[in-house]
């Protein structure tokens, strides 16, 4: 965890919510963390990574509850350590992630997980039981960004996701397109992640020893390091973003903007779970989603500014992503408008 590394405060409000009837007690823990309790009335405010891991912790034993208070039953202490042990025994991600949502469902009552495969696409999907929208939301993405993280970390890599709904309205952050995608759509009356099925036939290649390294600093150092807006991935992602298709950098100019050789440029961005072509791909993607809602750009332009030489490709490859047409994605985001 580098010293710029930080984290939006909405996930600060989502670790307090448990609390929201002890303020007193909300802020004692917060100054024992060294996070200053005013933060929380600038909803653009971040906090540095390493007191938000603090804070992660110190709560974690305040509560006994590794989920926060979020649920009616919760996760004492040692659950995520349990909930873990069993995934590095299996083969590929999806093994992994299947007997991963159940063993978060051995704890939580309120919110739970499943997993479809349809074809070429993967969606983990969220049932709730609970009646308050802002703790639902809440204990939703906490339970997300927990499953998405340890994936992640399971596999080596970041998982790029490709369409995310959450049930319930909430602000939009700085991060969501690093947590969520590039297809984030709030108050959809759904809760579900979607990403490419490939992904699950990824290997396990975490071990026993590294197991332990990560328990050290888990779950907080996950959200930091696979999603981690000031991280090289992100600064090329960002990059990438601000330009037309045609201007982007080769590796060897990206890498020697940011002062290092090529290997290093690799390197840094295996550590950080992807690749430079995994980075362009992704943001090929959020360039398509935003322009179909967004503008009134036909097909065959949008395929041109994604870097697609015919329209032919460009549906192909939106049709895998997504399982629908460009066409029939545009009129289907434009009838929730």
């Amino acid at each position: 965890m580098r010293e710029n590394d930080s984290v939006a405060v909405y996930f600060v409000h989502t670790m307090l919510h448990g609390l929201r009837q002890r303020p007193a007690q909300a802020q004692a823990l917060l100054h024992k963390a060294g996070i200053d309790p005013q933060v929380l009335q600038q909803a653009e405010a971040r906090v540095p990574a390493k007191a938000f891991a603090r804070l992660w912790l110190i709560l974690i034993e305040a509560l006994n509850d590794e989920f926060f208070n979020l649920d009616s039953h919760g996760m004492p202490q040692g659950s995520f350590a349990l909930i873990c042990r069993g995934l590095i025994q299996e083969p590929t991600l999806e093994k992994a992630l299947r007997q991963c949502l159940g063993n978060f469902a051995l704890f939580l009552r309120d919110v739970r997980g499943s997993l479809t495969v349809r074809g070429q696409r993967a969606v983990i999907s969220l049932h709730s039981q609970i009646d308050d929208p802002l703790t639902r939301v809440y204990a939703e993405e906490t339970l997300l960004v927990l499953v998405i993280s340890l994936l992640c970390w399971l596999g080596g890599r970041r998982i790029a996701i490709d369409r995310t709904e959450l049930r319930d309205a909430r602000p939009p952050l700085e991060d969501d397109a690093l947590l969520w995608g590039p297809n984030l759509q709030v108050g959809s009356g759904r809760t579900e992640v979607e990403f490419a099925a490939d992904y699950l036939r990824l290997p396990v290649v975490q071990d026993l020893s590294a197991l332990k390294t990560f328990l050290r600093s888990a779950p907080q150092w996950l959200v930091v390091r696979y999603r981690n807006q000031n991280g090289l991935a992100a600064r090329v992602y960002r990059h990438l973003r601000g330009r037309c298709y045609g201007q982007w950098p080769t590796l060897l100019a990206m890498a020697a903007g940011e002062g290092l050789s090529p290997s290093s440029f690799r390197r840094q961005l295996e550590r950080e779970g992807c690749s430079f072509q995994q980075i362009k791909d992704e943001v090929r993607r959020a360039t398509a989603f935003e322009c179909l809602r967004d503008s009134d750009l036909s097909v065959a332009e949008i395929a041109e500014q994604t870097g697609f030489q015919e329209p032919s490709a460009f549906h192909r490859a939106f049709k895998k992503w997504t399982g629908e047409s460009p066409g029939g994605y545009r009129l289907r985001v434009a009838g929730r408008l």
